[in-house]
């Protein structure tokens, strides 16, 4: 199993787990590899050093290596993606109605709670014209689809 850092044209930084180099570049070349933050199927490998195994290892004075840093910080995707799921558990989807449910709860038609939806850039205009404010989420197709 080849672990290969990825980074797509917008550089969030990913992990890929491919059965060989040959079959990471395979399914990269027919964009069957996508970034988990955006979709974004423009994904490039870096550079990555080699995994040493060196558990025991000594320096030529015979002293011991430091051990390795325990666990690497969160990173800002990582934060990101929290933030997007706790929104998703969070709020109501009122798909293509989310202008109209906005106005509604705007104006006291409808109670008032967490919701979330599409609306075009006209009718995001025009709510911010009637005191409304929105504001958008991308939402990575990773958290858009059922875990199988």
């Amino acid at each position: 199993m080849k672990v290969l850092d990825l980074r797509c044209a917008h550089d969030h930084r990913f992990e890929g787990w491919f059965a060989s180099e040959e079959e990471a570049q395979s399914q990269i070349s027919r964009d069957l590899v996508q970034c988990p933050v955006c979709g974004d199927h423009a994904v490039t490998r870096l550079p990555s050093a080699p995994r040493l195994n060196l558990s025991g290892a000594t320096t030529r004075e015979g002293k011991a290596r430091p051990a390795a840093p325990a666990a690497a910080p969160v990173t800002l995707q990582a934060l990101y993606m929290k933030a997007v799921k706790q929104v998703l558990a969070q709020t109501e989807d009122v798909g293509d109605r989310f202008a109209e449910e906005a106005r509604r709860m705007h104006y006291d038609e409808a109670p008032e709670r967490g919701i979330r939806g599409s609306a075009s850039p006209e009718e995001v205009q025009a709510l911010a014209e009637e005191g409304i404010e929105t504001f958008p989420l991308v939402v990575p197709d990773a958290l858009k689809q059922t875990a199988h």
